[in-house]
């Protein structure tokens, strides 16, 4: 047994974890157990959402549940305390964990730079928790700053000072603007009373990108009234005050810190060697805190079966350091998999790999609307850029949790969003009552189930009578089963020839009579005609039953699928098929599946050219069900929950990522 231990479920150790379970899922002498405090993955880089109140907590939670759900991955929630390298084990406060590779991925923490009072005194942004406690304070301190008559306090409260503009700092400011026209809305207060500061020591904001793009993000802030002040440095902090370099003080209840991170404090304590100040450092000495010193294929250059990723770990390429991004964790959580395969593999087909950074771009969003990026060399600003990092945060997450984790983002970012904090504004957001639909769920089951009984007087259940249905297929094409039904019924219609014609003459005396009176109500109609005619004659179907689309689709699906099946089988499945469906609705029962049907038998209906233009009703209904119409007066109240439960349990619905809601316990 080959025992691989994961510490810590950030993005390296995502990555790391999903590689290896994916090599060796089917390998029983295998055990990888990945270890965290907590029992969902973080999204690191929308943090700044959350703590602005743009979206919702569950918005940057996966559960490790959903991404490891049918793998060989073990997630134990616990924390590691201490680590032997020698004996390869760590431990926590309650266990031993041993292992054969350890991968070290505990992601980085703030760092204060040794600025007295910082610390103490200050908001971060760089875990969960952060962004709860910041989220609180702000909704807290915008209520008490409408109650309090003191003007210097009421100021102080309703200043945010953001220390650091790289790109936490900017988006955290760019959440605070748009939330402060939202609070200030709802308390009524002048926008203009909130101030919205960023400090920054360097020269300019946002260093890794081009000047261009650093001035449209400048110019977007200050056009929303956010304060820059750039080539100011913080020097010390106390409560309710940051100092400056200047001499200035900025008196605030919200100092918020985004100025730098480190490794952290675990990752020191291990004893490993740690990547050095400057080109040529002291022999020996170790004070880049909590960045451990790794080869180029990602190993601790202490133990060659350790593993650092991520934040946690300090490589030189290109004379430079690998900075601490998304795309530095995955990438070295990847190649750390890599090496491990292939230690344990030891053949040509699995090659050592040595890392190289491929980094795509960088992009950064100032509140919901606006945003800048450079991805591939492509730059963009505004809805597209903000657009461009949608599509990697979806394409991140399809990775790990599949289109459900996908579903999931797209409401927190868009379909649920009142406020407009979203470049689509609120037009995704409004919803329709339940109650309101249940007439028309009620009348479109109706309709169904007469769909079907209709059928049945129409002769679709007598077989005898023969094929009722041919009239869906080309006219050259035979169903199955329809030969054998004509032969059958032919002796029956021999003899039923002889007692109609004595019948014979009476019908043709009656029709000469029927033919003089048509001809006269056709001369009425004639005239008519020429004074009115139909501008939309909804009973026509909505395609030709004889153009391009509808022969194409009767050619493919129903001449080379549906004739094969005997007529008998396929009239009953269309009569009970529509009936069901009627019933469905109109009980409420799994409606999202009979709306579903409803509108894949409309289409087929339609591009066959069976559909007629007055019906085309039923389509736009089943949309409208789709949404959970069912729960309102409807067995889906009860049904539906145990229904969820017992899929969300089972292997298939882990394999595929294919959940409603979060998994249900294995």
């Amino acid at each position: 047994m080959k025992n691989i231990l994961i510490i810590g479920g950030g993005y390296a150790g995502i990555a790391a974890a999903k590689k290896l379970s994916k090599k060796f899922k089917k390998d029983d002498d295998m055990s990888i157990i990945l270890i965290d405090k907590r029992p969902f993955h973080t999204l690191m880089t929308e943090l700044h959402e959350v703590a602005g109140h743009r979206v919702e907590p569950d918005s940057v939670r996966v559960p490790y549940a959903k991404i490891f759900g049918a793998s060989k991955v073990n997630v134990k929630m616990d924390a590691i305390v201490s680590v032997d390298f020698v004996k390869k084990e760590a431990k926590s406060e309650t266990a031993v964990y041993p292992y054969d590779y350890l991968v070290l991925g505990m992601g980085a923490e703030p760092e204060f730079f040794g600025i007295p009072g910082v610390k103490e005194n200050c908001f971060t942004l760089w875990s969960f928790d952060d962004a709860m406690k910041l989220r609180f304070h702000i909704d807290d301190i915008f209520e008490k700053a409408v109650a309090e008559p003191n003007q210097e306090k009421r100021r102080k409260a309703l200043t945010f000072v953001v220390a650091g503009a790289g790109f936490t700092g900017v988006e955290m400011a760019g959440e605070l603007l748009e939330w402060r026209d939202a609070m200030s809305a709802k308390w009524l207060i002048d926008p203009k009373d909130v101030r919205i500061v960023i400090i920054e020591a360097m020269s300019s904001i946002l260093p890794f990108f081009e000047e261009d793009l650093r001035d449209k993000i400048a110019a977007y802030l200050k056009k929303h009234d956010v304060e820059l002040l750039t080539g100011t440095a913080i020097t010390g902090a106390e409560p309710g005050v940051v100092k400056l370099k200047t001499g200035e003080s900025i008196r605030t209840d919200s100092f918020i810190w985004t100025a730098g991170v480190s490794g952290n404090q675990f990752a020191e304590s291990l004893g490993l060697s740690t990547g050095p100040f400057g080109k040529n450092p002291e022999p020996g000495k170790r004070n880049r805190r909590g960045r451990l010193l790794v080869t180029d294929e990602m190993r601790s250059v202490d133990y060659p079966d350790v593993f650092p990723v991520g934040d946690n770990l300090w490589f030189i390429e290109n004379e430079k350091p690998l900075p601490q991004i998304v795309e530095t964790a995955i990438q070295t959580g990847t190649c750390a998999a890599d090496n491990i395969i292939a230690d344990i593999e030891k053949n040509d087909k699995y090659p050592h790999k040595k890392f190289k950074s491929d980094y795509h771009g960088f992009m950064v969003s100032v509140g919901g609307q606006y945003a800048v990026s450079n991805a591939m060399n492509i730059k963009m600003s505004g809805i597209f850029a903000q657009a461009m990092k949608h599509i990697v945060n979806l394409h991140y997450l399809i990775g790990v949790a599949g289109i459900n984790q996908c579903w999931e983002y797209i409401k927190h970012e868009f379909l649920d969003r009142k406020d407009h904090r979203s470049f689509i504004r609120g037009f995704g957001a409004y919803k329709t009552r339940g109650y309101w639909l249940l007439p028309l769920r009620l009348w479109l089951g109706l309709m169904w189930v007469f769909e079907g009984i209709n059928k049945i007087g129409e002769g679709w259940l007598s077989w005898s009578a023969g094929t009722k249905s041919a009239w869906m297929f080309s006219s050259w094409v035979t169903q199955a089963g329809v030969a054998d039904a004509v032969s059958a019924a032919s002796g029956a219609a021999e003899a039923a020839t002889t007692a109609a014609s004595g019948a014979a003459a009476v019908t043709a005396a009656s029709g000469a009579a029927e033919a003089a009176v048509t001809a006269a109500s056709g001369a009425v109609a004639a005239t008519t005609a020429s004074q009115f005619r139909t501008i939309w004659d909804f009973t026509k179907p909505i395609f030709n039953s004889e153009g391009a689309i509808a022969t194409w689709v009767r050619e493919v699906f129903m001449d080379g699928l549906m004739s094969y099946i005997p007529f008998q089988g396929f009239q009953l499945f269309v009569v009970l098929f529509e009936i069901g469906i009627g019933l469905c609705l109109i009980g409420g029962l799994f409606t999202w599946w009979a709306a579903a049907f409803s509108i894949v038998m409309c289409l087929m209906f339609t591009f066959t050219g069976m559909f007629e233009w007055y019906k085309v009703w039923f389509i736009f209904a089943g949309f409208l069900f789709l949404g959970g119409g069912g729960r309102a007066f409807g067995l889906d109240c009860w049904v539906v929950p145990v229904f969820k439960k017992w899929w969300n349990g089972t292997k298939l619905a882990r394999r595929l990522y294919l959940y409603f809601g979060n998994p249900s316990k294995k």
